[in-house]
């Protein structure tokens, strides 16, 4: 069990608060996973009453909880709640919430999460530091800040720059929910856990890494995010390079927060820069058309509410990087992401070479094709085995068949990743939180690409929606390494 502490919502009216942070809590009060005295303060911009305030969280619930409400837990949960209405561009607003803070009721240690636009966390923080609210005097302070961590390598250092003169790095949890998917997590187990992987899990033996990506759906309703952001920044610089590291980094000395985390940056650090001169070979990026999604019609990006006509903004990206150390020396990492795409996936694949005989040469056997191991994050949960087998029957031949292995039971319930991240604040267990150096070799990665893509504004490729995905991106695959539709479907 954790200590008592009050959490503090910044934004609790927002999206992010609505479709993932309150429905986290809930059911974490329904495992009895949360503090006895936790209580929850919910800062917004909207005149809610206390009790007005709770039934609309009862609403939120009963539209995004996992299950039916249990109506003593949902009783508990809202029971924590208490409403604070204030605009944050006021100074008045973090003098009523310090005074709130005072307040009996309320444990003195306290986690703040900042879920607003990242353009608001560093007046936020000096606010709350103004105002007395970071002061650690026998009780600790936390404050939660959401991806991204800037928009380029010189915003994040801004940032960065503010926010370490009123915060501790060891205050600061920069979360990526990625990280506490259980499928992510596994991805460490998987590699650690196993001897077997081990001795091939190198140069020698691995072809070529693919971690991907995408989504159906299209920008929505979060086009003056997106038009800001674009997918390199989106998910690209941050989730996948995560997901990289993850899968490239050397055994850790132990699974405290900095031991992991020295091995990803080491990871981050050793990604062979990108030469301006060498994006085009090395990154690519488009835009969706209009097209059709599972037989339904659906507009273009340049078409969606909001998205300016000549945006250049892209919704899909690719890169190709090295990571030039002695393990991965030479080995191609293909990371790549997009909106409406033909199928919504999240998947690491490991391709390993081929043997150096092709020991079927006189029977007329074409050559087997490699071996792949593959880590589908979603939308199922699972790793999947590829390997050539025999085919019945009395000709040598060969054929291709899956070793699958489903992570979850049908019984075992399904935990968002937010339940998770959630319980490690109020632990205080960093593991899964970025540390800043983390985010700043990420951008150092992308910021050559991002340079570039800035300067060329006339053209971006686009592609249909529902495509797998644009054929122009098969310029930055080495080789045969962009056929990879049928790891989607291996029957």
């Amino acid at each position: 069990m954790t200590e008592p502490c009050t959490l503090v919502i910044f934004g609790a009216t927002g999206n992010l608060a609505q479709l993932k942070l309150l429905p986290s809590l809930y059911h974490l009060e329904g495992a009895g996973l949360l503090p006895g005295d936790l209580r929850i303060v919910c800062s917004g911009r909207t005149d809610y009453s206390p009790e007005t305030w709770r039934q609309q969280v009862r609403d939120i619930l009963a539209q995004h909880a996992r299950d039916p409400l249990a109506a003593d837990s949902c009783d508990r949960f809202c029971q924590r709640l208490h409403y604070l209405r204030g605009d944050l561009a006021q100074p008045e607003t973090f003098e009523q919430l310090a005074t709130l803070l005072r307040g009996r009721e309320f444990p003195d240690n306290h986690v703040f999460y900042v879920s607003l636009p990242p353009v608001t966390y560093g007046g936020l923080i000096e606010s709350l530091d103004r105002n007395g609210m970071l002061a650690e005097d026998g009780a600790w302070r936390r404050v939660v800040i959401e991806k991204p961590f800037g928009f380029s390598l010189e915003s994040a250092q801004n940032l960065q720059h503010k926010i370490s003169r009123h915060l501790r790095e060891d205050q600061t949890y920069r979360i990526d929910h990625y990280m506490g998917k259980a499928m992510v997590q596994n991805v460490l187990v998987s590699r650690f856990a196993n001897l077997m992987l081990e001795p091939l899990w190198n140069r020698n033996y691995i072809d070529h890494v693919q971690i991907m990506r995408t989504e159906k759906l299209g920008v929505g309703r979060r086009a003056g995010f997106y038009e800001d952001t674009g997918a390199l920044r989106d998910m690209l610089q941050s989730h996948l390079m995560q997901l990289m590291a993850l899968v490239a980094m050397e055994p850790p000395v132990s699974m405290d927060a900095d031991d992991l985390r020295d091995e990803k940056v080491k990871v981050l650090k050793s990604v062979r820069p990108i030469h301006p001169a060498a994006v085009d070979a090395q990154a690519f990026r488009a835009q969706y058309a209009r097209g059709r999604i599972d037989g339904v019609q659906v507009p273009g990006y340049l078409e969606e509410p909001g998205v300016d006509p000549h945006s250049v903004t892209e919704t899909y990206a690719a890169l190709k990087l090295y990571i030039d150390n002695w393990r991965w020396r030479d080995v191609p990492f293909y990371l790549r992401t997009g909106k409406r795409m033909a199928e919504a996936r999240t998947m690491v694949a490991i391709c390993f070479k081929q043997p150096p005989k092709h020991f079927f040469r006189s029977s007329h056997i074409e050559r087997p094709p490699p071996n792949w191991l593959i880590m589908s994050i979603a939308p199922e949960e699972s790793l999947r085995l590829e390997i050539s087998v025999k085919e019945p029957g009395l000709e040598m031949k060969t054929r291709q068949i899956s070793l699958d292995a489903p992570f979850r039971c049908e019984h075992e319930a399904r935990t968002d990743a937010y339940e998770g991240l959630l319980l490690d604040v109020m632990e205080g267990d960093r593991s899964l939180f970025l540390r800043y150096d983390e985010v700043e070799w990420a951008w150092r990665i992308v910021d050559p690409v991002l340079g570039v893509w800035a300067t060329e504004r006339d053209f971006v490729p686009s592609h249909a929606a529902g495509e797998w995905e644009p054929k122009e991106v098969s310029r930055i695959f080495d080789k045969e390494h962009h056929r990879w539709r049928h790891l989607l479907d291996p029957g």
